[in-house]
């Protein structure tokens, strides 16, 4: 798939979850983007690696936002599946956003620093305007360190998903003690 397009499916996806989010109809949506990220895979270069990138990116991207939840920083609309979790919608926009990084976003990949820079600008950046949308609220008096561990996680994030793109779990182990 072109860069461009996957760039423009990225977007519609994001808008339509946040959308979905905000106006409390998020299965459609989430169903829509997640067969575009399931289409994405299958149309890989590297399928297996794709799907695990996407996987590792969900799991990171689950965690982080759970744990952001957790610390009262933001509150998410619709608590599907869990109220201790993050909502499924934002699952799916962390595996949108590994959909990006052997698309649109890789000519990033060759610039960690850039990579960190803007992460920690356009992830918090993004919860920000979904927020404005009404998909979520900042927690009590909380805006500014809410933006604060959004721009950490997400400067880690976007130079960890480049690593994890191009680390296949066969590197990962030693296979001569």
């Amino acid at each position: 798939m072109s860069k461009f397009w996957n760039f423009v499916l990225f977007q519609l996806g994001w808008f339509a979850c946040v959308w979905g989010a905000a106006a409390h109809q998020v299965f459609w949506p989430v169903l829509a983007t997640a067969a575009y990220i399931g289409f994405h895979i299958w149309r890989s270069d590297s399928p297996k690696l794709e799907a695990r990138l996407i996987i590792k990116a969900t799991l990171f991207g689950v965690s982080a936002d759970s744990l952001i939840m957790y610390l009262g920083l933001l509150d998410f609309q619709n608590e599907w599946p869990s109220p201790y979790l993050s909502p499924a919608w934002m699952w799916v926009l962390w595996a949108l956003v590994a959909s990006t990084i052997n698309g649109s976003l890789s000519w990033l990949r060759t610039k960690p620093i850039l990579g960190v820079v803007l992460g920690a600008l356009c992830g918090p950046m993004s919860y920000e305007a979904g927020i404005r949308m009404g998909a979520g609220t900042w927690g009590a008096g909380s805006q500014v360190m809410g933006l604060i561990a959004l721009g950490v996680i997400w400067g880690v994030a976007i130079p960890l998903l480049f690593y994890w793109a191009h680390t296949p779990v066969e590197h990962c182990l030693d296979k001569n003690p």
